[in-house]
């Protein structure tokens, strides 16, 4: 009996991941909108306050953010068809795995720490850059020196007169 509902699961499960968020996280989620026979993408921008159901089918996350003072949260199933991607837009540090006290704050109080230390992006910077300055200077000293010339300052210009 299992076997044929792991079987289901894994016909139904999202080939690419959505991408990694974590609680805390403020996200855009790209969400098709079905109108009639139209076909629409609306981004859904808020805080992540919660994940649950860990790497199963039903797997889901809520989404919370304020509109015309008024909060309003979207639980959006991981594996729908409708939800397209998403984007993490700013890293949030959160040591909780639900952020409902969130519910109970309004306007500047709702705002999450950032989590600044493991930015993928700035992880590859760093990395490039500890590898760059070993090989670059010795591959673009002579380039720099053959396709500038050489232009030597006067004692006046250095003087700034």
């Amino acid at each position: 009996m299992s076997d044929i509902i792991n079987e289901i699961d894994a016909q139904h499960k999202r080939e690419k991941p959505l991408g990694a968020f974590q609680v805390g996280d403020t996200v855009d989620v790209h969400v098709q909108i079905r109108e009639g026979e139209k076909e629409r993408v609306q981004i859904f921008t808020g805080t992540v306050i919660k994940i649950q159901g860990g790497h199963s089918i039903r797997a889901t996350f809520t989404v919370r953010r304020i509109v015309a003072g008024e909060g309003v949260e979207r639980t959006f199933p991981c594996h729908s068809p409708i939800v397209l991607a998403v984007e993490v837009r700013r890293k949030g540090k959160a040591r909780r795995s639900r952020l409902f006290y969130l519910r109970d704050r309004i306007g500047k109080a709702t705002r999450v720490k950032e989590r600044r230390g493991d930015d993928p992006r700035s992880a590859a910077t760093r990395a490039g850059s500890a590898k760059a300055p070993a090989q670059e200077p010795a591959e673009e000293a002579p380039e720099a020196a053959a396709d500038e010339p050489e232009i030597e300052e006067s004692s006046e210009a250095a003087a700034g007169v």
